[in-house]
């Protein structure tokens, strides 16, 4: 007996779903088919009905992490101002839990080492958070540089906060970018270090 379409539909998005949390939590290349069909509970020959190859599946379940990491900040809260921004993602729960957030620090560095595809979805991605900071410092003359600077400070600092293995540390590196965050955020005004 056949699947039905949406039969289909729900077992592929099972596969995008369980894929997106594995790679956040272990990386692009951690990505087994036989393991990931098997966290599904779907067989290895199933993929195939869902996807042409391995590299599709990186690249889909990329996207699937990034909108899920911003479904995700979008959550904590209406407030889209940098200072709401910045506290939500350069929190120690955050930090913390990379399989529920941002895919940018925790994947960034692996999509940069993929196929086009999957660095054109991340590329994607980075411009609507760089266009997401730009609004939320609006009325900045230079805006755009800051939403740069901004968006490139908080990823690093996210990284090394989950790089560093003293929690002092990790918690000085979050405080010093959010402060940092909030003085580019601001006119006329350059972060005091």
């Amino acid at each position: 007996m056949g699947h039905s379409q949406a039969d289909k539909a729900r077992s592929r998005q099972r596969i995008l779903a369980t894929a997106s949390r594995q790679i956040r939590e272990d990386g692009l290349q951690s990505l087994s088919i036989a393991r990931l069909m098997k966290s599904a509970n779907l067989t290895h020959g199933g993929f195939y009905c869902h996807f042409a190859n391995r590299d599709v599946l990186v690249t889909e379940a990329l996207a699937e992490a990034l909108r899920d990491g911003s479904k995700s900040a979008h959550k904590a809260g209406g407030d889209r101002s940098l200072r709401a921004i910045a506290r939500s993602y350069l929190s120690r729960a955050h930090r913390d839990i990379p399989a529920n957030g941002c895919a940018i620090a925790s994947l960034g560095g692996e999509a940069a080492r993929e196929n086009g595809d999957a660095r054109a979805v991340m590329t994607a991605h980075i411009t609507r958070f760089f266009e997401a900071i730009e609004e939320a410092v609006d009325g900045h003359p230079a805006a755009h540089e800051r939403a740069l600077a901004i968006v490139s400070m908080m990823v690093g600092a996210l990284t090394l906060s989950r790089v560093a293995d003293n929690a002092v540390l990790s918690d000085e590196i979050l405080r010093a970018a959010r402060q940092a965050a909030l003085a580019l955020g601001e006119p006329g005004q350059t972060p005091a270090l």
